[in-house]
């Protein structure tokens, strides 16, 4: 996409590993900038999955089936590519890639989600963002696609696959000389609430990684089952609420969980993207 006149801001979910929340969070901020009164695009490079895309679905369906007023984004789609030729394969991901971002040019922002395997698309995109979203579960085993750990010393040994993707964009960006950098944020997400060592250790490795590789530390979401139910339906928090909304709130725990959408939204600095103020989610709390 060329970028030099463009307005639309390019979020990137990105993580090589599957299961670390990319949809859950692409989803939600992509609703909760709509709320907020932004124009947003999406795009699904989940191109076998294409989770991001069944969400909003069953959003449309839910909608339809129970004549709730549900916002949505304006959907691009990238088309696949089949070709033998990987040179040609390459090409032409490329044109549909740019295309694709050519069509919400018009958007304040453009969510992009990206499978969990090192692709040609996601690399791609990756290079376009102006902001990259890590979801991180809070295992040792999500941190190796970060940095390497000496097993002798239990220190950092360097950095690994995805943190040398993500440089690799940084530069390749550079050299187009496309204006701003990539700002990287990681999030650490289905954190408990228990105190736990793996958890503190967790967050001090984490912390000297930042420094080492330049990305920001902002906490996720909680390991709440809720996240988990609301597929189906292609709701998300930020639709539950008191008096008219699509569905009521229940528990606490599920205001809770509306204010770290609002959280997360806030710790990204995005441009013009004010979160929604902590009276909003009182007035849910009143009418739940």
């Amino acid at each position: 996409m060329a970028k030099g006149a463009a307005v639309t801001h390019v979020i990137v979910l990105g993580n090589e590993k599957g299961g670390s929340g990319k949809t859950t969070t692409a989803m939600h901020l992509v609703v909760a900038l709509l709320k907020s009164g932004r124009r947003v695009g999406a795009i699904d490079l989940d191109l076998r999955q294409r989770s991001l895309t069944r969400y909003f679905e069953n959003r449309r369906k839910f909608s339809e089936l129970n004549g709730k007023d549900l916002c949505f984004p304006v959907i691009s789609e990238v088309e696949p590519c089949a070709v033998d030729s990987r040179e040609e394969s390459t090409r032409r991901e490329t044109e549909n890639l740019a295309t694709a971002l050519s069509a919400l040019e018009g958007c304040d922002f453009a969510v992009i989600d990206c499978p969990g395997a090192d692709t040609h698309l996601s690399r791609l995109a990756h290079i376009h963002a102006d902001t990259i979203v890590t979801p991180l579960n809070d295992s040792f085993v999500d941190f190796d696609l970060l940095a390497r750990i000496d097993p002798e010393t239990g220190r950092i040994a360097g950095p690994s696959l995805y943190s040398e993707m993500v440089w690799d964009a940084r530069k390749r960006r550079a050299m187009t000389g496309v204006p701003g950098s990539i700002d990287w944020v990681v999030l650490r997400n289905r954190l408990s609430a228990t105190r736990a060592n793996n958890k503190k250790r967790m967050g001090e490795e984490l912390e000297d990684l930042s420094a080492r590789i330049g990305f920001r530390l902002a906490r996720g979401f909680g390991d709440r089952v809720i996240y988990r139910e609301l597929f189906p339906t292609g709701l998300t928090l930020l639709d539950l609420g008191g008096k008219g909304a699509p569905v009521r709130l229940s528990t606490m725990s599920h205001v809770t969980a509306r204010l770290e959408i609002r959280s997360l939204v806030a710790s990204l600095n995005l441009p013009g993207a004010a979160a929604a103020g902590p009276t909003e989610e009182a007035a849910a709390a009143a009418a739940a």
